[in-house]
This record gives C-alpha cells, sequence and structure tokens, in this order.
C-alpha cells in the first residue's frame, strides 16, 4: 500500500482534490430526513425544444403551483445554472456556505454580488456544512447565525436557510428561527422518482405548514432525466398544486458523480420550465418571494470556547459515549474517492460501552474515517499556529491505518493537511501515537481520524489529542534540553521568535534579559489577574513597556525588589542578563521564601554570598546540580542565564512544587 504522500504526489494542490471530506450522511433516527434511494431510469429525449420564450402569454388566473429552484453549497459550476436562468427570465434561490466563499471551485464574493444584482435570493447554509443535530447546541448556534452574518455582511437580505445534510430536529429548527431566518428547507419529505417516496405530498402547501422545515423531494443527481424533473411540477399541478422546491448542487460535467447534472440538461428543464411560467400553468419564484416577511436582525453566535489548559485532552466526546441518533456527538463520518463505507456504533468499547466501526467495501479509490465535526471550534479542537499536537487513539483493524489531518483556515474553510505513516493491521486493541507538524500559519482548528484505504474494517475508541507547544526550529528532539524547552512552550510559558520563512526559534544559548525573566515567571504562575498600577515604580519601566505588567507583579509580589536609586526612586534594569544567583533568588522568592536546610554547598558560593540561602535552596530541592569539578561542584553564581538553563530550571521546579 502507498503512503499518503504518494496518493498525493501528483496533486498539485490539495484543493483540487480536497477541498473538503466528503462527509458521508449516517440516516438513523426518526429525527433526520430521510435520503429516498435513487432509481436508474432511461432518459426520454425531447426534440425541437425552444430556445426562448419570446411569445405572448395569454391572459390567465394566478397559478396555483410554484415552483423554486435552490442551489446548495455555493458551488462554482453554478454560474452555469445562472446564466441560463438570467436568459430565460427565472430566478432562484442559492443556499451559502460561508466558509467555502472564494475558494478554488466555490462561489467568489463578487459572484454572488452579480448573482443578487440578476435577481436571485442568497440564502444560508451554515459556515462550514456540518450535521447540525450532530453538534453541540452553541456550536449550531455558530454555524448557523454566524453564516447569516457574514451573508448579511456581504450586503445580502438573508432571510432563508436550508439544513446541510437535512439533518434537523425540533431544537435545530428553534435555532434557525433565533438566528432571525423567516424560513428552513429539508430534503425527501416531499415525492420524488423514487417509488417509495410515492405516499408523500407532491408539493408543500403555501403558505407551508411549518415554514422551519419546509417539504422538498430528495435533492436531484445524476440519475435523475428531464421526464423527472418535469414529473415534479406535473405532478403537484394535477394534485391541486403548491410548492416544488427543487434542490441542485452541481450543473457541469466530469465533477461529482452523484450530486450532478449536465449544464445541457438543466437548460432543457429550465427552458420548459420557462414555457410553463408563460403560458401561466407555474410561476418561478425564490423562497423568500414564497415564504415572505421582512428581514430580521443579524444574530451573533456565541463566542468560540478557549482551548483547554495544556495537558488537558482537546477532544469532545472521546469516548464515544455521547450519541445523537445513534451518532456520536461532535464527530462525523468522512471520506473521499470511489468506495462506500458503513459506519456503525459496535459494543462494548474499549473502554466504555461504545466503539466506532467502519467497514469498507467496493474501494477503487480513496479513504474513509470518523473525525471530530469540521465545525468552528465547539467540537473540533482549537489549533494554534507553530504548535505541534499528539495525537492518540485506539483501534482494532484488518487493514493498515494511519492518523489523516485536516486543518481550518480563519474562514472556516476546512482542507487536507498531512497524515501520518501506516500502521499494520491489529486484532486486538492497540493505542497509536502520532506527533503533527508545526500548525501552519493561517489555521485555526485540527480535525483527525483513523483512515482505511482498502477494503476491511477498523474499529477505534479512546481518541486524545494534546497541545505540545511552539516547535521550535532550532531545538531537535536530540537536544539536551528539548523535554524542558517543548514543555515551556506547551504550557504557554514562551514562545519564542517568529521568523520571517514561518518557521520559530527558540534561541537556547541566548542570555535571558530581566524582562523576559518577569514574563516568564509570572506565565510560570498561570498569569494570574494584577491590575498594573498607573505610576511605574521603576524610573526606567514606563508604562507603555511590553512586559510592563509582567515587570509590576514581579515587584508587587516581592519577588524582585529592584534597584536602590537617589531620592527614594528605584530601577529595574529590565535589558541586564539575569545572572545565575540572581535566578535563585527569583526562584526562592516566587515559591514563598520556605525554610533551607543545606544538602550540598558549592566551591564558588561560600556561606558568606548574598545568595547562599537561595543557592542552596535551589541546590537541595535538585533544581540545579552544578557543574562537578575536582574536589566537589561550583555553580557560577555570576554566569549569566541562558535561555535553556532558564527552561530546564522552571521544569524542575515544576516536578517539585507543581504550578498552578
Amino acid at each position: 500500500m502507498r503512503t499518503t504522500n504518494e496518493r498525493h504526489e501528483a496533486t498539485e494542490s490539495p484543493y483540487e482534490t480536497r477541498p473538503r471530506p466528503n462527509v458521508k450522511r449516517k440516516w438513523a433516527g426518526t429525527n433526520f430526513r430521510k435520503s429516498w434511494t435513487a432509481f436508474g431510469s432511461t432518459a426520454l429525449l425531447f426534440a425541437g425544444l425552444l430556445a426562448g420564450v419570446g411569445f405572448a402569454a395569454p391572459a390567465h388566473a394566478a397559478p396555483n403551483t410554484v415552483v423554486s429552484l435552490t442551489f446548495d453549497d455555493g458551488n462554482a459550476d453554478q454560474l452555469t445554472a445562472e446564466a441560463t436562468m438570467k436568459n430565460l427570465g427565472l430566478v432562484g434561490t442559492f443556499f451559502i456556505t460561508t466558509g467555502w466563499v472564494d475558494q478554488p471551485s466555490y462561489l467568489t464574493s463578487a459572484n454572488l454580488q452579480q448573482i443578487a444584482a440578476d435577481g436571485n435570493e442568497i440564502g444560508g447554509h451554515t459556515v462550514t456544512h456540518p450535521d447540525l443535530v450532530s453538534l453541540t447546541s452553541a456550536e449550531s448556534t455558530r454555524q448557523i447565525c454566524n453564516g447569516r452574518v457574514a451573508l448579511m455582511n456581504m450586503g445580502f437580505k438573508v432571510t432563508s436557510f436550508a439544513y446541510p445534510f437535512a439533518s434537523e430536529d425540533p431544537a435545530t429548527e428553534a435555532l434557525v428561527k433565533g438566528c432571525g431566518f423567516n424560513s428552513a428547507r429539508g430534503l425527501g419529505d416531499a415525492a420524488s422518482k423514487d417509488p417509495a417516496s410515492a405516499t408523500l405530498p407532491a408539493a408543500d402547501t403555501i403558505p407551508p405548514a411549518n415554514a422551519y422545515d419546509t417539504k422538498a423531494p430528495d435533492e436531484v443527481d445524476s440519475t435523475w432525466t428531464l421526464q423527472d424533473l418535469q414529473n415534479q411540477v406535473t405532478h403537484a399541478q394535477t394534485t391541486g398544486g403548491g410548492w416544488v422546491q427543487l434542490t441542485f448542487h452541481h450543473i457541469a460535467t466530469n465533477t461529482d458523480p452523484t450530486l450532478t447534472i449536465t449544464p445541457t440538461l438543466f437548460t432543457q428543464f429550465a427552458t420548459w420550465l420557462a414555457q410553463q411560467k408563460t403560458a401561466g400553468t407555474v410561476a418561478v419564484k425564490t423562497v423568500d418571494q414564497v415564504v415572505g416577511g421582512a428581514q430580521q436582525p443579524a444574530v451573533p453566535g456565541p463566542a468560540v470556547p478557549p482551548p483547554p489548559t495544556p495537558g488537558t485532552n482537546m477532544i469532545q466526546n472521546p469516548s464515544l459515549e455521547t450519541l445523537v441518533n445513534t451518532v456520536p456527538q461532535c464527530w462525523a463520518a468522512g471520506g473521499y474517492g470511489t468506495n462506500t463505507p458503513a459506519f456503525s456504533i459496535v459494543t462494548p468499547g474499549h473502554t466504555g460501552n461504545n466503539a466506532e466501526q467502519l467497514t469498507m467495501t467496493g474501494w477503487v479509490s480513496g479513504d474513509a474515517k470518523l473525525l471530530p465535526a469540521l465545525d468552528l471550534g465547539g467540537c473540533s479542537p482549537t489549533g494554534i499556529p507553530g504548535h505541534t499536537y499528539q495525537l492518540k487513539a485506539w483501534y482494532k483493524s484488518t487493514v493498515d491505518t494511519q492518523f489523516e489531518v485536516y486543518y481550518r483556515t480563519g474562514s472556516g474553510f476546512w482542507q487536507y493537511w498531512t497524515a501520518s505513516p501506516l500502521v499494520v493491521p491489529a486484532a486486538n486493541w492497540t493505542q497509536i501515537t502520532w506527533n503533527t507538524p508545526p500548525l501552519p500559519a493561517g489555521a485555526s482548528g485540527i480535525s483527525w481520524g483513523l483512515n482505511i484505504q482498502a477494503n476491511g474494517t477498523i474499529t477505534t475508541d479512546d481518541y486524545e489529542m494534546y497541545d505540545n507547544g511552539v516547535s521550535f526550529a532550532d531545538i531537535p528532539p536530540t537536544y539536551p534540553f528539548y523535554n524542558e524547552i517543548t514543555w515551556l512552550a506547551a504550557n504557554g510559558i514562551t514562545t519564542g521568535f517568529p521568523q520571517s520563512n514561518g518557521t520559530t526559534l527558540f534561541e537556547p544559548l541566548q542570555s535571558v534579559s530581566r524582562e523576559a525573566m518577569a514574563a516568564f515567571i509570572y506565565r510560570y504562575k498561570g498569569s494570574p489577574a494584577f491590575n498594573a498600577p498607573a505610576v511605574s515604580p521603576f524610573t526606567d519601566v514606563p508604562t507603555s513597556d511590553i512586559f510592563y505588567k509582567e515587570i509590576t507583579w514581579l515587584a508587587n509580589t516581592g519577588i524582585t525588589t529592584g534597584y536602590p536609586g537617589p531620592n527614594n526612586t528605584k530601577s529595574f534594569h529590565p535589558l541586564d542578563a539575569v545572572n545565575r544567583d540572581a535566578m535563585a533568588a527569583f526562584i526562592y522568592r516566587m515559591t514563598g521564601s520556605p525554610a533551607v536546610t543545606v544538602t550540598k554547598t558549592f566551591l564558588d558560593v561560600p556561606p558568606s554570598y548574598p545568595f547562599y540561602k537561595e543557592i542552596s535552596w535551589l541546590a537541595a530541592e535538585g533544581i540545579t546540580t552544578g557543574w562537578a569539578v575536582p574536589g566537589g561542584a561550583i555553580f557560577q553564581p555570576l554566569q549569566p542565564v541562558h535561555r535553556d538553563a532558564t527552561a530546564a530550571f522552571l521544569y524542575r521546579l515544576n516536578a517539585k512544587f507543581p504550578r498552578p
């Protein structure tokens, strides 16, 4: 089996093959819309269709059948349909996933402005197109509300919404209403070409009985013919009329083989529909024109929760114990390529009741996996550029597997990032652990899963993810203080020095200045709340100093006393290097100036030395060992402290006296 890098070798850009994982809906439970099975049929060719509808319409009563042409996701090839509609005098509703705007293969901001200027409606379809029912209420609200706010900020009237994957329930309907929408479209609850849907109504009522779950037939896909499309309209006409919403995704050739019809087929249907409109047998309206109502004020969603503290598992519902209609909350099924995956919950798990089993059949290309929902941060872990992350999961499988990782940009667009090496099948529960490369600039979130790329089965459970902190280009794993420095970064005590080439340096042999030491100690103590004084206690530290808060906090706590000056003034000497004896004093005072039992002395630190007590305490607690020389050890108290030694001191201090 080839590696992931080999699989992507021929791809010029990950956008072209993986603009997002193809999330495959798991239809289970009565709260989900039914996705009717598509049955093939022989296309009926109609010759002699008029290219235009320029003839005058006879006088007639208002039609009792209204058709809305709706387009989901904002795919760029929908421009072909929009141009056809414009030529024929038709309008429609374009439901836009805002995180995909201006991304390759999707509509641009300028496209949307033109579409609206042509009389079409721009509707909401969330920010990242997740399964809303499987998310937390806060994340669903963010997705619905923030998508609407983004479109309104572009100048559009936004009143209509469409549920991604037609996934909704009464709670989700309430969220849509609360975000200010006037309506929301489902799918699969009106009759379509599938014989199994024959008992469903041919159309929704006008006005709809439930504006936040309007009825629509199945989405149009590659199995639909011109006759199928026409039948959706004529069936409604012959059964009392009503509102027919047709849902399109791709208008193209050589693209998504499922949710696509050709431009030729769309033109044939749109031409026929325009003739029906001119003849007065149907009306063609946007969703907003059918539902009506004023535009409600913009309602922003709740803020994304902050990342957990270092050392905390960043995965939500890591053991898959919380289910929503048999789907683990905050998780989604994903994949790409030509294959048939089946996801199910199995019992028992590695721990607890649940594990997720993925069975792959019909594999030709691509992969499938379970991964945290591709959302705005309520379920997917928040990522920090430059940080590396440790991923862990337990698995059993009959085929090779690997971690496959995606990241989210600031706009909400998810793209493929990287993958771990492949690991072999495991008959019994086995844990796999891998550390990612540094997260790229501009990334704001991470999602990942264990994939399979062949026919077989994998069962997974107990996912973990930890922030390793900043990855420093000048600190390889073989560096003597690698663990101490990466611990310092993981706990936010140091951020290093970002470089113009996107890397970050730690500069381990650089001396630590007194102001930098103040920042290290303040962050080590958990960045406690502190109101810096309006007047600086030090003549050489103005209130505008970037470390003013940290330095004055250091003084306020008694960790530093500064240097006395004339007229009862004090100075801090912020740019002076910190010597090792001063470092001992800082750490000793920071720990509360505990009693000292001398267990080790240094040849160059006699009892008369000003910081003898502090240095002796540092040695007694194992925070320093000094340097072995003939006859004993030396401390070198007047030597400046390097950044790597500072990391070691604080790392050892935390082992003895855990930080807040």
